[in-house]
């Protein structure tokens, strides 16, 4: 990690949360503190692990620009953190997957003074497909021959589906451990959309947060289980956000005729190639991604995380806490930090332009 963190706990509601907070300090910098802001407070948010990394590096910044405020993010994964906020038990949530329309008619968000939300995209990374395999480094590998990797149809790494994409590739008669999250996940959510999208036939179960257990396969809690999962078993393959990949082995997607390895341009260049989604309230800002483009160097599994806030709060000081922190998130220097930290795409200009108007419009 690029800055440091302390993990401590802070009651909140009755809640025991998991706080990660980083506070920065560049070496041979005056120890008198400068800064001229006027914000205090503390600030609790909670969700998506995918995020954790760029977290701290927001924290680190936003605090050090905001010496009197501490902000604590629990990366509990996406279902956790938005069932955390719509309990007012935490000020925003960080969601690998915004609040479907009939969730948000349902509520009740109880740290909201009205039912309208905030969601604003602003972690943009790829979801790497990992594997553990000795003597192989990367794989080219189509949505077909994932899906059925996953589903159990291909049992093993030298079956004629995983050959015949991989032709230069030493693959051993060797079985195929297919590990998934274990927890509801933003993560996993994305990961089958695009299975759904772009392998129908081969993936039946759609997009679902929540592993399907009739599949089989191993459990492991959050990102950090699966990649703990495959790096300690040969023959191990799982999904994770990019960012964590590390030294494991990495898969490139076919796209049209190509295949796509990930990175964060190829992430980004198929956010801009989608769509918003529609009947949304003019702040919701939700992206519907075009899992089966064709265009020329996108990587169709991508995580589009989002920050979630209410448009109007209960609680004046959580307003103006939530409102400069996420202005310092989409801002270039706090999508630079994250980037550097994580990995991640920084969102387009177009893209900002969208979100600041709904960050100004919470109060």
């Amino acid at each position: 990690m690029k800055t440091s963190a302390t993990i401590k706990a802070a009651a909140i509601g009755g809640i025991a949360i998991l706080a990660l907070t980083s506070c920065a300090a560049n070496e041979g910098a005056p120890t008198e503190n400068t800064s001229t802001s006027s914000l205090t407070g503390t600030l609790v948010g909670g969700g998506a692990s995918s995020q954790g990394s760029a977290q701290e590096a927001w924290i680190a910044g936003f605090q050090t620009a905001n010496p009197d405020v501490t902000v604590n993010y629990d990366p509990a994964g996406s279902g956790a953190g938005r069932d955390t906020f719509q309990q007012g038990a935490s000020a925003f949530a960080g969601s690998d997957r915004a609040f479907k329309v009939d969730e948000i008619a349902a509520g009740p968000f109880t740290g909201c003074a009205t039912p309208d939300v905030v969601e604003i995209p602003a972690y943009i990374s790829p979801i790497a497909i990992i594997f553990n395999l000795d003597g192989v480094d990367s794989l080219d590998l189509d949505a077909d021959t994932v899906a059925k990797i996953f589903t159990g149809q291909i049992t093993k790494w030298n079956d004629p589906a995983i050959t015949a994409l991989n032709p230069n590739a030493t693959l051993p008669d060797q079985a195929i451990s297919p590990v998934h999250r274990s927890d509801k996940s933003g993560t996993t959510g994305n990961f089958t959309d695009y299975l759904g999208a772009a392998a129908p036939s081969s993936w039946t179960a759609g997009s679902v947060e929540e592993w399907p257990t009739e599949l089989g396969g191993e459990a492991a809690q959050g990102t950090s289980g699966v990649v703990e999962a495959v790096t300690n078993g040969v023959g191990m393959i799982g999904y994770a956000d990019a960012s964590r990949a590390g030294d494991l082995g990495t898969v490139a997607i076919k796209v049209g005729d190509k295949f796509v390895p990930y990175s964060p341009e190829a992430a980004a260049a198929i956010v801009d190639a989608s769509e918003l989604e529609s009947d949304r309230t003019e702040h919701d800002i939700a992206i519907k991604l075009d899992r089966t483009s064709t265009e020329a160097g996108v990587y169709p599994i991508v995580l589009v995380s989002y920050l979630i806030g209410c448009e109007q709060y209960t609680d004046a000081a959580n307003a103006e806490l939530v409102k400069s922190y996420f202005s310092y998130i989409v801002s270039e220097e706090g999508q630079k930090v994250a980037a550097e930290a994580a990995g991640s795409a920084p969102i387009s200009a177009d893209l900002r332009s969208k979100i600041e108007p709904a960050i100004a419009s919470i109060k």
